[in-house]
């Protein structure tokens, strides 16, 4: 599939690449709409036990072609809100992706890259990693990304750095929880994670990533008591949970790993 790569380990872990190193991993509306394919296929996966979006090359990725948006500065404004939707659905069907997701940015990560290291549960940066919201620097700004990067962020940090369009560095990157871990060998990083993850039950951690996307500026009132109550009520009774407790009763594995 153009631009991007897809294997599978013996683990079970998705190993998704963008590969498109020529042009610093670029985005255009066809490894948009690739990678959309892509995470559709791995979502009905059911061996699937986690993903890791990770880039071939320097950088992670430099943001937009600039051919791409060259020839939509040219189209309609219909044009470009579908292309601006799909962008959209991208983020949002990798920020609802129901397994554990891990991105490695290495080098750059500018404007809609730094959208999608957002969306992912577990992100890994390097030294030289850097960051950058530089729309309004082309007089444009990070509409479609904004929304998880200020979820990631606060609106206050995201107000300072969507208008300065100034580079993060990687150690700033980590204090504003854009990364969660700097690593001079992220994919050793990201392996050594995914086998951790493997420890657990599958279905608890689809269940605690959705409470994750379900408490998110939820005021806490009756109906979000009430479903955390609900939640933690089926999972107990559950199967797999009737097996992680029975294992734990019995100081034996329980039968995922």
């Amino acid at each position: 599939m153009t631009g991007l790569l897809l294997e599978k380990d013996s683990n079970g872990v998705a190993w998704l690449t963008l590969n498109r190193p020529e042009k610093h991993n670029a985005f255009d509306d066809v490894l948009i709409a690739n990678l959309i394919t892509k995470l559709d296929e791995l979502k009905q996966d059911s061996s699937l036990n986690a993903l890791v979006l990770d880039a071939n090359g320097k950088h992670f990725s430099a943001g937009a072609d600039l051919n791409w948006m060259k020839s939509m500065a040219s189209m309609s404004e219909q044009d470009n809100l579908r292309d601006a939707q799909q962008l959209a659905l991208l983020l949002h069907k990798l920020d609802t992706f129901p397994k554990p997701t891990i991105v490695i940015a290495q080098g750059a990560a500018y404007g809609g890259a730094l959208g999608l290291i957002c969306c992912c549960d577990i992100a890994i940066g390097t030294p030289d990693s850097r960051f950058c919201l530089s729309e309004v620097k082309l007089g444009l700004l990070p509409a479609t990304i904004g929304p998880y990067v200020m979820r990631t962020i606060g609106q206050r940090q995201s107000r300072r750095y969507f208008l300065t369009a100034e580079v993060i560095d990687s150690d700033t990157a980590l204090n504003l929880a854009i990364l969660h871990h700097l690593s001079y060998q992220p994919h050793e990083l990201a392996k050594s994670i995914t086998q951790q993850l493997a420890n657990h039950g599958p279905n608890a951690l689809s269940a605690a990533k959705q409470l994750c996307l379900h408490c998110d500026n939820q005021p806490i009132d009756q109906a979000l008591i009430d479903h955390t109550s609900q939640a933690i009520a089926s999972a107990r009774v559950s199967k797999e949970g009737q097996e992680g407790l029975s294992a734990f009763f019995a100081k034996r594995s329980p039968v995922w790993r």
